[in-house]
């Protein structure tokens, strides 16, 4: 295989500088072939995962192309983010490809659940239309993003707000209350299933709706009344989101998934642990990411404004994506070239051997078609 070569990335955005412990807000790793200068990069981004080292860097560089794992200053620290600032942070990167590295062809790469951040991008940066945070001004910076040429989706969500409203448990009786739980509602109480009738599945999408709908009714009563004493804002914790149906139900969006799995392992034990997405909010960030009402996550209105052209792949053996993601976002799609692959593999493309390497091949050929 080529060599690759790495370099670090660290810059200032229009909205955010350089603190002074020394840290930029942006930073990432950049990965070309050895002794070359790529005129077709990707550029990765995520809501708060670090894709700096992200697993398909080397293998597209391998390929010939470069590939910029670039990270907001939302890294780690999803419990502040706001969508305005994670664009204008992915548009200086952007901005670097084509002023510093001399790049010609952007390909945006949206990953997991930076699919949605990704289109989020392409769609404001083509058509601006999302709103500011609550109670805040739009940045200039926000409307004069450059768009990329191709778009990539890959094991991606379709929207943050969906994809917690499809995770979270909605027998959650008391928010303030971790064990809380009406028992006609637990996806655990096997009472209940699985298999899940009709009946029940309807019941329990219903009721995940409704739970999201109250956090916001909440949030918003919430940030009024913080703001009329005068607090800016508050952190609160979620509770419980493990518990998307279709973790013990095969039957329901059927794939080659493993069943009683999900990316936190055994889904009723990651249910009851702290640890999932979500779990820490300030009111603002609440809105701006999660609220299926106010949130500009979400992916349906972004991806009907890409035209470029569009590749969307699924792996069939995701425990947390399914193939009706990938389907629908191959259909809310606006681009007349657009492609569906679905694949063998898990989320992550650990199995089956050889899955990245296949992946970056798939890539890499679909976008060598396409690059000027």
């Amino acid at each position: 295989m080529p060599s690759v070569s790495t370099s670090f990335l660290a810059l200032d955005s229009a909205t955010g500088h350089r603190n002074p412990a020394g840290f930029h807000p942006c930073q990432g790793l950049w990965y070309t072939p050895a002794g070359a200068t790529p005129k077709t990069a990707f550029i990765a981004s995520h809501y708060n995962v670090d894709f700096s080292e992200h697993y398909l860097g080397p293998v597209l560089a391998e390929r010939g192309y470069g590939f910029l794992g670039w990270n907001t200053r939302y890294r780690g620290a999803e419990g502040w983010f706001l969508l305005e600032h994670a664009l204008i942070d992915i548009g200086r990167g952007v901005q670097w490809l084509r002023e510093d590295a001399g790049v010609e062809t952007i390909v945006l790469l949206g990953n997991s659940g930076g699919g949605s951040l990704m289109a989020a991008y392409q769609s404001q940066a083509t058509d601006p239309s999302i709103e500011p945070a609550r109670g805040l001004t739009l940045p200039q910076a926000a409307l004069e993003l450059r768009p990329a040429d191709l778009y990539v989706s890959l094991q991606a969500h379709v929207g943050r707000p969906e994809v917690l409203t499809a995770w979270m448990d909605p027998s959650v009786t008391d928010e303030d209350d971790p064990l809380s739980r009406d028992p006609s509602l637990d996806m655990y109480d096997g009472a209940n299933g699985p298999p899940f009738s009709e009946e029940f599945v309807a019941r329990y999408r219903a009721a995940q709706v409704a739970r999201n709908d109250r956090i916001t009714d909440w949030a918003i009563a919430e940030l009024d009344r913080c703001n009329a004493a005068g607090a800016f804002d508050r952190n609160f914790n979620l509770h419980r989101v493990w518990a998307d149906l279709r973790y013990l139900d095969g039957s329901l969006d059927p794939s080659d998934r493993p069943l009683n799995r999900c990316y936190g392992g055994d889904p009723k034990f990651a249910n009851s642990t702290p640890y999932g997405i979500g779990s820490s909010n300030t009111l603002r960030t609440w809105l701006s990411m999660w609220s299926l009402r106010e949130s500009s996550c979400r992916g349906a209105p972004h991806l009907k404004r890409i035209r470029v052209p569009s590749l969307v792949i699924q792996s069939l053996a995701d425990t947390g994506v399914f193939p009706s993601d990938a389907r629908a976002i191959h259909e809310a799609l606006a681009a007349d070239d657009k492609h569906l692959e679905l694949i063998a593999g898990d989320h992550y493309l650990e199995a089956p051997e050889g899955a990245r390497e296949d992946v970056g091949d798939l890539i890499a050929a679909w976008v060598a078609e396409r690059a000027a």
